[in-house]
């Protein structure tokens, strides 16, 4: 078993997410330290953060890259101008609010 990526408390969610993303890619994978929220205080908070973990090694470096995309890709929400109105909309849409024209390639 392999350490992927240790999420913050307020990213426990996300955690999930991503456990689910990466099974459904057929990688095998648990998140560790999910419950230990609830004993934040009696022991150090750094233990506390969930952590996402490959169970098989082999497949640590495909998990890995798949993961890397999921951030990149979350990064990569900047704001385009609809052709066809002008307005300006941000990056996570894929058409324009106001006219319904969809976001050039």
């Amino acid at each position: 078993m392999k350490k992927l990526h240790t999420f913050s408390l307020a990213d426990r969610a996300e955690a999930g997410l991503l456990k689910e993303l990466l099974e459904r890619e057929g990688v095998t994978c648990l998140i560790r330290n999910e419950q230990l929220f609830a004993a934040l205080g009696e022991i150090p908070f750094l233990e506390c953060f969930p952590e996402l973990w490959v169970v098989d090694d082999e497949v640590w470096p495909r998990a890995r890259l798949l993961l890397d995309n999921w951030f990149k890709s979350d990064e990569e929400t900047v704001p385009w101008t609809c052709s066809s109105c002008g307005e300006i909309l941000e990056g996570q849409f894929g058409a324009c609010w106001k006219c319904g024209q969809e976001r050039d390639a």
